[in-house]
This record gives C-alpha cells, structure tokens and sequence, in this order.
C-alpha cells in the first residue's frame, strides 16, 4: 500500500475532530469504565487503571514511549472476562502519572511493582504476569531478570533488540514545550504514530488520540514530558535477556519495521531458551491498532499456555 502524508502525520484531520464508529465489541468494551487508581513511586503519583475482579489471577499491562494506560482499555477488558485481574500503568512523566526531573530504568520498574500492588495483582496465590508493548518492554524484562520472586512471567510486544552497534537511543532530545492548540479538533488533527504508520482503526486511533491530551488554560496540549528523554538514557538490555529464567513469550507484528525478520533472527541467539516466539499477521509496530482481536488472542494463548 502507498501511504500519503496525511495516513502518516495527520491520520485523523480529515474527521474534523469527529469520532469514528466504533465496532460493537469495542463500543462494549470502552463503555465497562475501569476502577482509577493512584499510587505514588519515589513521590511520583503513577496513574494506574484497572479491570475484572479482585482476587483473579493478575496481569500488568504496560505501554510503550509517549503513550498512556488508556491505550488498553478496548482489549483490557477482553482478558477480564477470561478470569484475569487486568491492570495498566502510565509510567511517570507520561498519560496520567507525573513528571520527574530525572528518569531511570530501576524506577521504572519499581513503577510496575507498585502498580501490581496497589490493582490487586498479589492478591492470587500465583504472582501476576507482566506484559509491555515496545518500550514498556524494556522495563519488564528488567523486572523479570531483577525480580522474579515478583512474577510468573513476561510476554512483549514489538519490544526489539538490536545488536549493539545498532543500539536505538531513543527519541531525539527536545527543548521545547509541548504545542498547545486552541481547541481539540486542532490537537486531534496533529495526533500522530511514532514510528509513523499506516493504521487501519481510526476508531481506536481517535480513543487513544483524545486520552493523550488534557485541557490548559489556553487549549489542549499532550500529556507526556517532551523532556523525559533528555534525562533517561536507556541500558543496554543484553544485561537483562541472560538473567531472565520465567516463562517468557516474544510477540511482534509480523509486518513491523522494528521487529524485522533480521532483528529477530538475532534476539533469537541472546533469549534465554524457555522463551516462545509469536508473530501476529498483518500487523505493525503497534499491533493494538493493526489487529486489535488478533493482538488480543495472541496474548490470551500464551497466558493460557505458560500461565494458566
């Protein structure tokens, strides 16, 4: 498929700032709001969302760079009705949580553990699984090599790792402010994918494009820390993949231009053996769009295979 400009930097500009139809089973699935919680980390308030029933065996979602735990909410509470105790954070200095001064990986997974805790995800016998879409990935496989007293398991989505000389160092650093725009339509129409791609389900676009923002004094700005990257280097996660020793399964979109047949040709040589590896068709980088009901039974097969 040819892309324009527009299926790539303005995506939802041509709605006018008007909503999609959404399929039934989304429509559903959005109106079962989740319990809003708040936890504070190192004296950061950590929003945390959180579906199903107390009690139910746990599971932690976490997104990916610049997103926020409403990215979830239309398959979150899919995998409630399977009898899990679903939980998503927003890490700090993105979504609903705080801003820092200074980021650092060791925070971030303390981030997950406090989430876990404070959603209920310990109170089953079994500990919780852990699951991170691209960067949040990242933070969970260092919580799985740094404490897998705390869980049963990880499963990443899209989470690539390069060989070292080809290392992602993140965004680049920025010294402004985030836009501010004078009414939501205008901020709508400037929502855009990082890395940019085509996405055929505006619908789930548009939800997770109108939780991104939050209203200022003079409009509508994003919530995410345009400066978070200028005070978080990420850690080599070579350190990470050698220590992990539960179940762990490897997801990607099959058509992902991250996770690329090379790219997992060499994740392959430095996973430990346990793990299982899932490609989910015609997907990208951000599944969750591509092929939400596939993303989603992809994610209900492992936690039925290495966790049930």
């Amino acid at each position: 498929m040819i892309l324009d400009d527009a299926n790539l930097t303005a995506p939802l500009a041509a709605l006018a700032g008007a909503s999609p139809e959404r399929p039934a089973w989304a429509e559903a699935a959005l109106a079962r709001l989740p319990e809003r919680l708040t936890v504070a980390v190192e004296g950061c308030p950590i929003e945390v969302l959180r579906w199903g029933r107390r009690g139910d065996r746990g599971v932690l979602l976490a997104h990916g760079n610049g997103a926020h735990a409403d990215w979830w909410s239309y398959l979150a509470p899919l995998l409630a009705d399977e009898g899990w105790n679903v939980a998503a954070l927003s890490w700090s200095g993105m979504g609903g949580s705080g801003w820092r001064d200074a980021y650092a990986m060791e925070t971030f997974v303390a981030e997950l553990i406090a989430a876990a805790e404070a959603a209920g995800l310990y109170e089953h016998a079994l500990a919780p699984v852990y699951v991170g879409h691209s960067f949040g990935g990242f933070p969970v496989m260092a919580a799985a090599a740094r404490h897998p007293e705390r869980l049963a398991g990880i499963i990443t989505l899209d989470s690539s790792i390069e060989p070292p000389d080809e290392m992602w160092d993140g965004p680049p650093r920025r010294s402004r402010a985030n836009a501010v725009y004078p009414t939501l339509e205008a901020a709508l129409a400037r929502f855009r994918l990082a890395p940019p791609q085509h996405c055929p389900t505006l619908w789930a676009l548009d939800h997770i494009a109108r939780t991104s923002l939050k209203q200022v004094e003079d409009g509508w700005t994003w919530k995410f820390d345009p400066f978070l990257w200028n005070h978080f280097r990420m850690p080599d996660p070579l350190g990470w993949t050698s220590r992990i020793t539960t179940p762990f399964t490897v997801i990607r979109g099959r058509e992902s231009m991250l996770a690329t047949d090379a790219i997992w040709a060499y994740m392959r040589t430095i996973a430990p053996p346990q793990t299982r590896w899932v490609s989910v068709a015609n997907a990208r980088h951000h599944l969750m769009l591509d092929e939400p009901l596939a993303t989603l039974a992809a994610l209900s097969a492992a936690l039925s295979v290495q966790f049930s």
